[in-house]
């Protein structure tokens, strides 16, 4: 029995989209494959998770996967998913209204004009179908959702106003997007030119990826194999994916652990420090997985938040697979997780600070602010976080750094304090007069350069028992001592209260 067709008017928003990426996305075309894999592997994923979850599934024997066929004769490339699919009403929302979030945001960074048109701005904010619309003279997509009790649909539509859907009853869970390519972008129905977007983009997509019947991705969930038979080109590729960035880490922590949780967690940091390069403040990259399945991207709960930073991936067979967002705020598992991985990363920047000194001023130079948020907000380690606080000292030549711990070492035997001097420079603080006076007694001094440090230290307070006191507030102490070798002349006095 033939099916009603039903015609549909784009909102204008969604219109407007439209004729954005139409017009104005003109290079780049090929991540349209990218993002529509991108929808499919989620698609997936949300019905792997409803599976986990124990709902009723239609097809429940169906393998979750993502399929390509290319026709270079008939200029087509279709995409398919085995996974969550639409309802109608479903096609509607998604694909002909304003109602996604993703689409507004879109729309009103293009009119503020705060964004100029990109097509990697597509995939930022969620509206990653309409991308298919840059190549394509006309899409159809093929939708059947998991409900068991839900019909197929088609949705057709040239972009150019309007679109149709109707009834496709027969049609198996999951979504098909077919498109018939505009003729200058034909070359995305040849197959090597899909295989090779594919593996620059996709690579590490969690669910099969066939082209034309032959799986590409060589997807490998790389934490939870052993650190010793990965090779650094295979760490680094990683990262590049997960990590959205062409840079090599500066560092990596692979480690695996069953007592007191069972982690498997793989943390990388980035060569450089965004926030310093005027961009906005940085957001968790570092995804929480069960079992290789993943709970939820960007999980924020597993580290303080000076540790943002961070990328990478942290797999626990202790996690509920249904464990929702809401109730990992307190999570008493959470906390556990978020104390022993933020224990194990600091404990390997103390490690590279002994061991591979050159790395960890890589580290150090990038990030100082993080650490030092650290110790001014996290007050579980605070005491751990300032053993990697390293300054330059009045004992030291210029550019060299010292620790607390070093300094505490090089202490007088009656010396209860350790002394700082807040200047902006190396010169401005060795032109102090309070550095005048330290020396004369032989009491080294360290030289604290940014402008947070007078707070790091106001947080810190003490180190290793002794006292952390800045030069110009140290004058009384050393005025009331006995000792005539550090008390402080009254012509001292004056030149202090002068400057």
């Amino acid at each position: 029995m033939s099916q009603k067709t039903e015609k549909h008017t784009f909102q204008a928003e969604i219109q407007q989209l439209l004729d954005i990426v139409i017009h104005s996305l003109y290079t780049d075309k090929e991540i349209f494959i990218r993002e529509l894999i991108s929808n499919a592997a989620d698609a997936c994923e949300k019905l792997r998770f409803r599976q986990s979850s124990g709902e009723a599934i239609h097809q429940p024997e169906v393998d979750l996967k993502i399929s390509i066929a290319t026709d270079d004769q008939a200029h087509t490339i279709t995409l398919t998913d085995t996974g969550i699919g639409m309802t109608r009403d479903e096609l509607i929302e998604n694909l002909g209204t304003i109602a996604h979030s993703g689409s507004k945001a879109f729309l009103k960074q293009i009119a503020e004009g705060k964004e100029k048109p990109d097509a990697n701005l597509i995939g930022q904010f969620g509206v990653g179908f309409y991308s298919a619309f840059m190549v394509a003279e006309e899409v159809k997509v093929h939708s059947r959702s998991y409900q068991a009790d839900a019909e197929g649909h088609s949705w057709l539509s040239e972009g150019s106003g309007s679109y149709e859907i109707e009834g496709a009853p027969d049609w198996p869970r999951g979504t098909r997007i077919f498109i018939k390519l505009k003729e200058e972008d034909k070359e995305f129905a040849q197959a090597s030119k899909v295989e090779s977007i594919i593996k620059q983009y996709s690579n590490f997509v969690p669910f099969p990826i066939e082209l034309n019947g032959e799986v590409v991705n060589k997807m490998s969930a790389i934490w939870t194999r052993s650190k010793n038979e990965i090779k650094d080109e295979e760490y680094n590729e990683f990262y590049h994916y997960i990590g959205h960035d062409h840079e090599d880490p500066v560092t990596r922590l692979h480690f695996a652990v069953d007592a007191p949780l069972d982690i498997k967690s793989l943390l990388y940091v980035p060569a450089k420090n965004m926030e310093t390069l005027g961009l906005a403040r940085s957001e968790s990259e570092v995804h929480l997985y069960c079992r290789k399945v993943l709970i939820q991207s960007k999980a924020e709960q597993l580290f303080p938040e000076w540790c943002r930073f961070l990328k990478g991936v942290v797999d626990s067979e202790d996690l509920p697979l249904n464990i929702s967002r809401e109730s990992m705020q307190d999570s008493a598992l959470m906390q556990k997780l978020n104390k022993v991985l933020t224990s194990r990363f600091i404990k390997h920047l103390d490690g590279m600070a002994k061991k591979d000194e050159e790395t960890f001023y890589k580290v150090y130079d990038q990030y100082h602010r993080f650490l030092k948020e650290g110790v001014a907000t996290d007050f579980t380690h605070r005491e751990s976080l300032s053993n990697l606080l390293r300054f330059e000292s009045s004992s030291l030549d210029k550019g060299k750094r010292t620790s607390l711990k070093e300094y505490v070492g090089r202490m007088k035997d009656d010396q209860k304090d350790i002394y700082f001097l807040l200047a902006s420079s190396r010169d401005t603080a060795e032109q102090s007069p309070y550095l005048e006076v330290f020396q004369s007694r032989h009491l080294e001094v360290l030289f604290l350069f940014d402008p947070i440090d007078e707070i790091v230290m106001d947080h810190l307070g003490r180190f290793d028992e002794k006292t952390l006191t800045a030069a110009e507030k140290a004058e009384l102490e050393i005025e009331e001592s006995n000792d005539s070798t550090t008390a402080l002349s009254e012509e001292d006095a004056k030149d202090l209260a002068a400057w």
